[in-house]
């Protein structure tokens, strides 16, 4: 049974509200994820405590469960000149700043026009209701090691690779949001 602690290999697909499928992990290659670790999304994560090896089930995030709501505050103008002078922008692109606070955020350029360039600090879910199709592969109990460093590790409790949930494949990892 999925608790706190536990390490678990799900198939999913996440659509958006016009059924777009936005990211998905299959059998053959599953998401694994250390259950109570804020690793997903808090919605989906409460959704899947308590499920078993080989439940599934149809989640859907509201985005205060998901990745928040769209905050006007990181919609900004800046000046292309707060850009180095031999960075190649183009619209699409994201990098990553600090806040005032040493906080760091991604950030998404929306549009360039002449010197002026249009950002966005939200992430690309936010405001979305999120529908995930999820089912439990496996699951096992989490090492020491997993706890302390708040992730799985791999099969064998050994780091390996994992992607993040939600997150089109290939993206940045970026730890502002609550996966």
């Amino acid at each position: 049974m999925i608790i706190n602690g536990t390490v678990v290999d799900l198939a999913y697909s996440l659509k958006n509200s016009d059924g777009e499928v936005l990211d998905q992990a299959d059998k053959a290659d599953p998401f694994t994820y250390l259950h109570g670790a804020s690793q997903i999304v808090p919605g989906l994560e409460s959704a899947l405590e308590g499920l078993k090896i080989g439940d599934k089930k149809d989640v859907t995030v509201t985005p205060a469960e998901g990745y928040g709501e769209i905050n006007p505050d990181l919609k900004l103008t800046v000046s292309r000149a707060q850009f180095p002078k031999d960075a190649e922008i183009e619209e699409g692109m994201q990098f990553e700043t600090q806040t005032p606070d040493g906080q760091g955020i991604v950030f998404t350029i929306e549009e360039i026009a002449g010197d002026k360039v249009s950002i966005d600090g939200n992430h690309p879910l936010a405001g979305q209701s999120l529908h995930f199709a999820v089912e439990v592969l496996s699951m096992r109990e989490a090492t020491q090691e997993e706890i302390t460093h708040g992730h799985a590790h791999g099969p064998d409790g050994h780091h390996g690779h994992d992607h993040e949930m939600g997150e089109h494949h290939g993206s940045e990892d970026d730890d502002h949001h609550n996966h």
